[in-house]
């Protein structure tokens, strides 16, 4: 007998080998893939160390000051700025620089003595005040203990708002501003809060000014600091006028007797009613001696914040900037006409456009929630219809009119967030009724964009609609964008120059409608291509969308590129069939991840003045702050998502698909069945604005106005899918629905069209 052979012995290859074979695999299987996400890398990496330094002002004063007068009176507007009435302020408007102020603090209604906390801080600080019958309370100048032994005084309970504030805020030092100086006068009630140190304490106190024009002098150049308080202005209009009168012969005394070589600030420092307003605020000497006043952190010409004013102050001193200050110095930029009556009427102008548009964004939202809502209830029997009109129960299909209406209402709707960008062309803001000159100009230029949509090519097409659609949200937002977002500011679909100052790029609203129309117009277009080209073109326009949302001089919205980066690469990944896997976005998340981390290092490489909100919070997370600033993006993100009428629409949408879109009878599924790079186009577009709006602390805003952009969209490819179906079936002919008697081609490059029916 032969003995039988031993079976070789089996061994395992080495792990070395296992991992290269796996790697093969993947650069076989998956090297689209990977050549997709390194070009976005690349590009990321491009326009995180090109294009991430802030905006850096145009010009700088040159001159430095020997003495600093700031001059507060809490209300001022530029409205209240005349001729004759108020001559030495229109004076110094004439000879200096001048400039809107936005006196947000960390109050939800900043009245006088928040102001000058915060003045005082260089930080948003607040007093924990309350509003009195919808005024806001003056300081009372019993608060203030003036030491009979010398000229100084103290400050009750300003040692308790300052722990207060320190501990509900991490960074903010109430005192900060007369500590730079080390010696501060106080004039006022309101002076003597801005001017103590975090004890209480005020080095010169004076409850009034001296009548004496000697005594005067002496007390403004005591220290090189003074800080004076002319009182609040009324909220009612002829007392109003008297306190303006009062407040300016006080003022005329103070420029005959300020020091030489002085910098002399007045500045409306509050509100005094809950309703917001853009404020006065002009600086004369120390450089500023003409133009708009601006500063890096607004990026925009003729604005500053309340937190700018201490920054501008010890610039101006030429004294070591104080590490809490969150604000910039102030700078000036030339082009201020030397026509007084014309600036002084424009910048009253941007004021009214300011609290207009503030009064009107949540009108606007909610009659915009109504709408959507409105439509996919009225859209879900006619989907009902289309499904059974060539069944067994013989119900009659809607009329070619009705789906005409549905179209053309869905396509209405999903621009007007676009439209409602336009509408700032028109100064609504003026009218006497604006908020009706408001939304007839809003439908005019919906009826005209959905007109010039529906008589566009391929309009009976779904990608071609959609495309078309989708590419008037990226044209107008894009072309706002590269112009210098000038209808994001103040405008409807934008956000609000008295709380968003320091933003010069895209809104919530606007990188929404951005993202959405983005994804969805890419990878519409991305459908009529080969399976192996459509990833191609979603990255080259992803590429496109990541520099204008990330870049400062731009969109100057870094949690936006990151949230657009995941999106796109998920959407690069699907577009050629298949879900949302848990490898595809943990693959998106890397390459998010990835961008968040070039875009940090390039933003802390840069000056502190000069850094972004990216950079300050990893700044404060090395600094052990990122906690509280956690918590405040966390905070903002409810605030954000419970105060938005959209985010009400953004549950409607959800229910509408889950219930009506997504069931059989939806004709979702087969559209998606059909239409996989339109698929991966909402995907993208949901996962890139609700990432953004998270990351950025805008809550689901973005993502509510992509629901505008994405859901009347998918009603559409639903609605046609399901009337495409009986023609097909041969129940219903193509007129009576409007579609083609033959489908488009779904994937003809690789020889293959599928039709789900489910």
């Amino acid at each position: 007998m032969t003995a039988k052979k031993a079976p070789a012995e089996t061994t395992k290859p080495h792990w070395r080998l296992r991992a290269a074979r796996h790697g093969r695999r993947l650069a076989r299987d998956h090297w689209r893939l990977v050549a997709a996400w390194a070009v976005v890398a690349v590009i990321a990496v491009v326009t995180a160390s090109q294009l991430l330094p802030g905006r850096a002002p145009s010009e700088t004063p040159t001159g430095r000051a020997d003495y600093a007068i700031v001059v507060g009176i809490p209300g001022l507007r530029w409205g209240d700025v005349d001729r004759e009435a108020t001559p030495t302020l229109w004076e110094l408007a004439s000879t200096g620089s001048v400039g809107s102020l936005s006196v947000e603090s960390a109050a939800s209604t900043t009245c006088p003595l928040d102001g000058w906390l915060t003045l005082s801080a260089g930080s948003p600080a607040t007093s924990d005040g309350r509003l009195v019958d919808g005024a806001c309370p003056p300081v009372e100048p019993e608060s203030v203990e003036q030491a009979s032994e010398n000229a100084s005084a103290y400050v009750n309970q300003l040692e308790l708002i300052a722990n207060t504030n320190r501990q509900n805020q991490p960074g903010v030092e109430i005192g900060s501003l007369p500590g730079s100086v080390r010696c501060a006068t106080g004039v006022g009630p309101g002076g003597a809060w801005a001017a103590a140190s975090p004890t209480g304490r005020v080095d010169r106190y004076s409850p009034v000014l001296p009548e004496d024009p000697d005594a005067l002098a002496d007390l403004l150049s005591e220290c090189v600091m003074t800080i004076v308080d002319l009182g609040q202005l009324p909220a009612e209009d002829a007392d109003r006028d008297r306190a303006l009168e009062l407040a300016d012969a006080e003022l005329a005394r103070i420029v005959e007797s300020r020091p030489d070589e002085s910098l002399l600030m007045v500045a409306g420092l509050s509100d005094v009613t809950a309703a917001p307003h853009l404020h006065a605020v002009i600086a004369h000497g120390g450089g500023f001696d003409g133009g708009w006043l601006t500063a890096s952190g607004t990026g925009r010409e003729g604005y500053l914040r309340l937190v700018d004013l201490a920054p501008t102050v010890v610039a101006a001193l030429d004294r070591p900037m104080p590490r809490p200050f969150t604000g910039v110095a102030a700078a000036v930029v030339d082009g201020k006409s030397d026509d007084i009556p014309a600036v002084v009427a424009q910048l009253a102008d941007v004021d009214a456009e300011a609290a207009a548009q503030q009064d009107a964004i949540m009108r606007f939202l909610s009659i915009l929630t109504v709408a959507g809502l409105a439509l996919f209830i009225a859209a879900s029997p006619v989907l009902h219809r289309i499904r059974r009109g060539a069944g067994t129960h013989h119900q009659k299909p809607p009329t070619v009119w009705t789906f005409r209406a549905v179209v053309s209402a869905a396509v209405a709707v999903s621009l007007t967030l676009p439209a409602a960008t336009l509408v700032d062309f028109v100064p609504w803001w003026r009218a006497e009724h604006s908020m009706i000159a408001l939304m007839a100009a809003t439908v005019v230029i919906v009826l005209t964009l959905t007109a010039l949509v529906l008589m566009a090519p391929k309009r009976r097409s779904p990608m071609g609609l959609m495309i078309t659609v989708s590419l008037v949200g990226v044209v107008v937002v894009a072309a706002d964008v590269l112009t210098g977002s000038r209808l994001q500011f103040d405008g409807i679909a934008g956000y609000n120059a008295l709380n968003s100052a320091g933003n010069a790029g895209l809104g919530p609203l606007g990188f929404g409608v951005f993202a959405a129309s983005l994804m969805m117009a890419a990878c519409c277009a991305a459908q009529g291509l080969q399976r192996h080209h459509r990833a191609v073109l979603i990255v080259l326009a992803g590429c496109f969308g990541i520099w204008i949302v990330g870049s400062p001089y731009l969109g100057d919205d870094p949690a936006g590129a990151v949230g657009l980066t995941v999106g796109v690469c998920l959407a690069a990944g699907m577009a050629r069939g298949g879900w949302l896997t848990f490898a595809r976005f943990a693959w998106a998340s890397f390459a998010g991840l990835g961008l968040l981390v070039a875009l940090s290092i390039a933003d802390l490489t840069r000056d502190e003045a000069q850094r972004g909100a990216l950079g300050g919070f990893m700044a404060d997370l090395f600094g052990g702050a990122g906690g509280g600033r956690v918590r405040e993006t966390l905070e903002a993100d409810v605030l954000a998502t419970v105060g938005n009428p959209l985010t009400v629409l953004l549950l409607g949408s959800i229910l509408f698909a889950w219930v009506v879109l997504l069931r059989p009878s939806g004709g979702l599924k087969r559209a998606f069945g059909l239409y996989p790079s339109a698929r991966a186009g909402f995907v993208g577009a949901v996962v890139a604005t609700l990432l953004g709006g998270m990351l950025g602390g805008q809550g689901f805003v973005p993502v509510g106005a992509a629901a505008v952009i994405t859901m009347p969209l998918a009603l559409i490819m639903a609605q046609r899918s399901l009337a495409r179906a009986q023609v097909r079936d041969g129940g219903l002919e193509p007129a009576d629905l409007e579609v083609s008697a033959q489908p488009e081609s779904i994937d003809a490059a690789d020889g293959v069209t599928v039709e789900s029916r489910g």
